[in-house]
């Protein structure tokens, strides 16, 4: 009665605690078809993982370490993100713990102080440079991510679809090369 009484108030905003605890197939039914129409803002906390699935469209994660995370999607959509991102971390150990040489042993081809080298005025050039290129990339970076974002991106061609993603892609990795690049002029002007 209480949820009922709910939905014939006029509301923008919902909060609700377990709201399918108790509750038949046919009401939950109802339920769920009232919260997917529903034009405000709702804030919904349960267990029910396939409610969640039929009714939210971002969830909030408490990790157990105080740390809260925002995914786009139910939870389904959570658990998938989160076994990619787990491998792609495990990759990524994996790939660095290849790369690193065993500093527990020295290694005669590595200088025990590093050798201090000056900026060269190409590099100092290109270190100026690089907060603009920065900012353009970042620019193009935020409007790809605005396009895909929108609804009806995906109601376009397929190949419009898959240019924009890899426009996309590409904008990302040079973003980070760049970035990379920054860092080592940073630290290198820092050294000398």
């Amino acid at each position: 009665m209480l949820l009922a009484r709910l939905f014939t108030k006029p509301a923008n905003f919902l909060v609700m605690d377990e709201p399918t605890n108790d509750l038949d197939l046919e009401t939950l039914e109802l339920l769920e078809e009232k919260l997917v129409n529903y034009s405000g803002t709702l804030l919904l906390v349960s267990h029910d993982r396939a409610f969640l699935d039929n009714v939210v469209t971002s969830v909030f994660v408490l990790d157990g370490s105080g740390k809260v995370e925002e995914f786009v999607g139910g939870y389904s959509d959570w658990q998938s993100q989160k076994q990619s991102t787990t491998k792609t971390e495990q990759a990524k150990k994996t790939q660095d713990s290849k790369r690193k040489p065993d500093l527990s042993v020295e290694n005669p081809n590595i200088p025990k102080n590093p050798v201090k080298k000056k900026l060269s005025f190409k590099e100092q050039q290109e270190l100026s440079n690089l907060p603009e290129l920065i900012a353009q990339l970042e620019a193009k970076q935020a409007e790809l991510t605005q396009k895909i974002n929108d609804a009806d991106f995906y109601k376009n061609d397929q190949t419009v679809i898959s240019n924009t993603l890899t426009e996309l892609q590409t904008t990302d990795a040079q973003l980070g090369q760049v970035f990379q690049r920054w860092d080592e002029l940073e630290s290198q002007q820092a050294i000398s």
